[in-house]
Parts: structure tokens; sequence; C-alpha cells
């Protein structure tokens, strides 16, 4: 996930940056998704949601806009960054499975592999920001 703050032009800006330095350094079936955050500040809003939709586009990107401070979206944004990883893993397995692999990567079958995510958690806010070392 790559978040900038819809508040803040320049976290936006700095986004063409992080995608680069990302696609060089991982591997390249990589998940990138975009998240703008901070929706809840609507009066302070510097980055039009079209601009970051755009640029979603132009460079492949899941997007997704969010209040982590009221919760908003954020459940949603992490379960599609999730259901695209296990697409794009169970893609690469099958291709390696097919000898589509150029042989370098080795990954194991997602033979009844299970994802359990708790949706709606009992997780208070609180709790969650004792687990957190986010400055927001």
């Amino acid at each position: 996930m790559l978040v900038y703050d819809i508040s803040k032009r320049q976290s936006f800006d700095s986004l063409a940056r992080w995608v680069e330095e990302l696609r060089a350094n991982a591997d390249n079936s990589i998940v990138i998704m975009l998240v703008g955050n901070k929706a809840d500040l609507v009066d302070q809003r510097a980055v039009p949601t079209e601009d970051a939709v755009e640029f979603a586009k132009e460079q492949g990107l899941f997007f997704a806009e969010t209040s982590a401070l009221s919760g908003d979206n954020v459940d949603q944004a992490f379960f599609k960054l999730l259901e695209e990883i296990y697409g794009a893993m169970c893609k690469k397995s099958l291709e390696s499975a097919n000898g589509k692999s150029n042989g370098a990567e080795h990954l194991t079958a997602l033979k009844g592999s299970k994802i359990d995510v708790i949706a709606g958690s009992d997780f208070e806010t609180s709790e969650m920001k004792k687990l957190s070392t986010c400055s927001c």
C-alpha cells in the first residue's frame, strides 16, 4: 500500500518515485494499492480524487480513499489488497506449475490454502493505537 495524505499535495507528488522504487526492488508480481488517506478532511483536500484515479490507472494500481480517523473504507481497502495478492499468487503458482516460470522462482502451490480475515473485529481504536507506531 502506498498511502498519501489527501490534504498534502507533496505526499501525492512523491508517488511516482515510490512506485518506481517498488517496481525496481520488488518481485514483478507485486500488487500495489494507492490509498488516499484522511478523506474526512474534505475542506482541506489538496489532491482531487480524479488526479489520484488517473495516476492509479496510468500506473496500473488499485485505488481507494480512506479515513483512518473514522475508519471509512479502511477494511475494504485491506480486503481488496488481500484479494489481489491472493489472485497474483494463484496466477504465479499456476504459471509455475505449467512450466511458464523462468525457473528462478519456486512457489508452493496453494492447494486448499485458506486465508482467514476477521471482519468487524472487536478491536477498539484505542487497542489498535497501542499496537501501532503510526504518528497520524
